[in-house]
């Protein structure tokens, strides 16, 4: 294929993948939009994207500091997002780390047991999670889902495949150099994972902001409610107001973009570790 051919299919590729991404964006601009404007001129037709009068501070003013206390559920979603992330993270990288590099009686088998309880649906086990929290006195309680939501198999599997391309000689080199398994896992195994812990802390930490069927099951308190129970409150008091609806949505998907901005670098490093230069 000729340069000025390849040139071609590249702008070509570029223009579709730009109109699609524009497709898929386009919900996400409206809601902007809708955040920013008067209720008057949400169902304006043709639809004005760039509102004509802005209104997006006292809509802003009217979901933080009106009778809903959507900050005290920011709040909330931020301790168990968070909480919940870093010890998912902690657990699981350090149940990876012995079954991806270090050799021990019924290794196999326990990664083995460990994958088949993945085939385990969530709410199959909804009834004794209830049962054990109550026992433990943590229902209603933000440290019985942040229990509940530290474990992960699935994480576990993840961190123990990439753990495995990192090459034996690095573990070798610190062993000579008198490195303990703690050493092992904190000074060497985790810098080296530094791209699939940041994938691993995006997902869970989306997964545990967007948490809506555990929360819903296992709080009762009101003042306990993170943000997507707070955004139902919310849809119930303000039904027919979409402004302020889009902007509470769009104050609640915020922390999300700013965890991937922070995190982006880590996610798409195009770093090798599968070997060791001589």
């Amino acid at each position: 294929m000729s340069r000025k051919r390849q040139n071609l299919v590249k702008w070509i590729t570029t223009i579709v993948m730009g109109a699609i991404s524009i497709l898929f964006l386009t919900p996400l601009f409206w809601m902007l939009s809708t955040a920013a404007k008067y209720e008057k001129d949400v169902m304006v037709y043709p639809i004005q994207w760039i509102p004509q009068k802005w209104n997006i501070v006292n809509n802003f003013k009217e979901v933080w500091m009106d009778s809903v206390p959507f900050g005290w559920f920011y709040l909330n979603s931020l301790k168990l997002a968070v909480l919940t992330t870093l010890l998912s993270l902690i657990i699981s990288s350090m149940s990876a780390f012995p079954l991806a590099k270090l050799q021990f009686k019924g290794k196999n088998l326990t990664f083995g047991l460990l994958l088949s309880l993945m085939i385990i649906p969530g709410e199959a086990t909804l009834v004794p999670r209830y049962l054990l929290l109550k026992w433990l006195h943590l229902y209603n309680t933000h440290s019985g889902l942040i229990l509940m939501g530290m474990f992960s198999i699935y994480f576990t599997f993840l961190l123990r495949q990439f753990m495995l391309s990192i090459h034996t000689d690095f573990i070798e080199a610190a062993k000579m150099d008198g490195a303990g398994y703690w050493r092992l896992y904190w000074g060497i195994m985790l810098p080296l994972s530094k791209p699939i812990l940041a994938t691993v802390g995006i997902i869970k930490f989306i997964w545990s902001w967007n948490d809506y069927q555990g929360p819903l099951i296992f709080l009762i308190s009101r003042k306990l409610y993170p943000i997507p129970l707070g955004l139902q409150l919310f849809k119930t008091e303000f039904a027919d107001n979409y402004s302020l609806l889009m902007m509470a949505s769009l104050s609640a998907i915020v922390p999300l973009f700013l965890v991937f901005i922070v995190l982006q670098k880590q996610v798409i490093q195009g770093i090798s570790l599968g070997g060791v230069k001589g």
